[in-house]
């Protein structure tokens, strides 16, 4: 998979998980990607640290792209591409 910008990524949804300690934010995100469709990408706001690593690792495990995350004003906007 090539690069991606993040800065330009539009999000077909968006999961506030801001404030919700491990594993919420996973849980946020599992829920989340079955309300996008295949090829639209999901956007995570979460400021729990282990966000981080666990996205990357749950995507990567059921084939979905994480895209990467930018740092926003206190959190980390993730993004992940759902592929099936």
């Amino acid at each position: 998979m090539s690069e991606v910008d993040l800065n330009t990524v539009t999000a077909a949804s968006t999961v506030d998980a801001r404030g919700s300690a491990c594993p919420g934010p996973l849980l946020e995100a599992k829920k989340g990607i079955g309300k996008v469709k295949v090829g639209e990408i999901l956007e995570i706001f979460s400021n729990d640290a282990g966000t981080r690593n666990d996205l990357k690792a749950w995507a990567t495990k059921v084939g979905h792209d994480y895209l990467g995350f930018l740092e926003a004003d206190g959190y980390d906007k993730h993004y992940v591409k759902r592929n099936k």
